[in-house]
């Protein structure tokens, strides 16, 4: 349950932020300011995808745990498996409206709907088979994360009571009891283990069936 919790957490943070700037990457960076901006920011997301998952549980630890405005808590771990999955949301979605057809865009706008009409109603719906895939496969790579969970969630032995409580994880839970000696705890970790991958599993599975619905062309 926990593992659910801050992974919708995350999921509902980054997915309007990993969107919308997508949407400006691939439909409104038109200008050569705008453009120049869109270069840099490509470059920003670029680097966030190869920072490695203890940073931005270090930077969510830095940020609302020390500080007390959070403190170890579910709210803490989805911010930082917000800042994970950021970068593969904004990559994926901003591929799946380039390959929305330029063709399409024109008809919109010459049946005279405005650029922002055009997205909204047209280009986004042909390409959302293609953004629901990259949505699912952030949440793959955040269910498996386990340093950023460490410095955000922390552990707990009872049943999640809050958002703003510590709250137990599978992929902490593996981490602590792998190396205990003692053998009930080594079950449990090689239990969560196995549940860690059907989840994945399950999710490339359902990335595979929503891809197939292809955008117009």
């Amino acid at each position: 349950m926990g593992t659910i919790i801050v992974v919708l957490l995350g999921t509902l943070i980054s997915v309007p932020f990993g969107v919308l700037t997508a949407v400006y990457l691939s439909e409104f960076s038109s200008t050569k300011v705008q453009k120049e901006v869109a270069r840099w920011v490509r470059f920003g997301i670029n680097v966030l995808a190869g920072v490695p998952s203890i940073i931005a549980g270090v930077f969510a630890y830095g940020l609302f745990v020390t500080t007390g405005i959070f403190g170890y808590s579910a709210a803490a771990a989805g911010v930082a498996l917000a800042v994970l999955m950021l970068p593969t949301i904004v990559r994926t979605t901003d591929e799946a409206l380039k390959i929305v057809p330029q063709e399409v865009r024109w008809a919109s706008v010459g049946l005279g709907a405005s650029n922002y009409y055009t997205t909204l109603r047209v280009v986004i719906p042909a390409a959302l088979p293609s953004i629901l895939t990259g949505v699912i496969l952030a949440m793959a790579r955040a269910v498996g994360d386990t340093a950023a969970l460490i410095f955000t969630a922390l552990f707990s032995s009872f049943w999640p009571r809050g958002l703003l409580e510590p709250i137990a994880t599978l992929s902490v839970l593996v981490y602590n009891f792998a190396s205990v000696p003692f053998k009930p705890q080594q079950e449990l970790a090689w239990a969560a283990s196995f549940f860690l991958v059907m989840l994945i599993l399950v999710a490339s599975v359902a990335s595979r069936l929503v891809i197939r619905r292809q955008p117009m062309r």
